[in-house]
């Protein structure tokens, strides 16, 4: 089972984020075989963060909800809330397989939050440039909650067109960058 997981930051926890960081970075190597996707977004400058995403394949969702709360930057307060729903790998591939590699243009996570009837379910047709993309889901998987999406894109205008706007209560659009310690 694949969840998407969002911590987002609380305002000032940077200090606290910069001294956990190796804790962090360790809890996450635990999960590094099951990881589809991590990393943080960014705030308008480009370099603080705001948020930690990570896309894992669970057994269940007990394992995802301990993923989630036990991460050492929760534990400690860095996290104002987190978003964790069962998401579906529609692309079938980690961002490590992203033929765009790691670095060059900017890179977007998209968040749809659904109301109603499913939406972009399909992968668009010109998807060259999806990192990560996949419904989010109840987590029995029969209710459809939203859209996932990281990407690369010229610009968060761009990256938002990626969804059907009319068909969500609410599209958000973080700056994301690719994930993990550095080589």
């Amino acid at each position: 089972m694949e969840f998407l997981c969002y911590h987002r930051d609380r305002p000032a926890s940077l200090p606290l984020r910069e001294q956990l960081l190796e804790a962090h970075w360790s809890y996450m190597d635990n999960y590094a075989k099951q990881m589809i996707a991590r990393g943080p977004t960014l705030a308008d400058d480009g370099a603080t963060p705001t948020g930690s995403v990570h896309i894992v394949d669970l057994p269940e969702a007990a394992a995802a909800r301990a993923f989630a709360f036990e991460e050492p930057n929760y534990q400690a307060g860095v996290y104002r809330d987190v978003l964790l729903r069962r998401w579906h790998n529609t692309l079938g591939r980690t961002m490590w397989d992203f033929p765009g590699g790691r670095t060059g243009g900017n890179r977007y996570l998209v968040l749809g939050l659904g109301t109603g009837q499913a939406a972009d379910l399909a992968v668009p047709h010109d998807g060259h440039e999806l990192i990560a993309y996949g419904p989010l889901l109840s987590d029995d998987a029969a209710t459809w909650l939203g859209t996932a999406v990281l990407l690369r894109a010229p610009d968060p205008q761009t990256a938002r067109a990626v969804l059907t706007p009319d068909r969500y209560a609410a599209i958000e659009v973080h700056t994301w960058q690719f994930g993990g310690r550095p080589s």
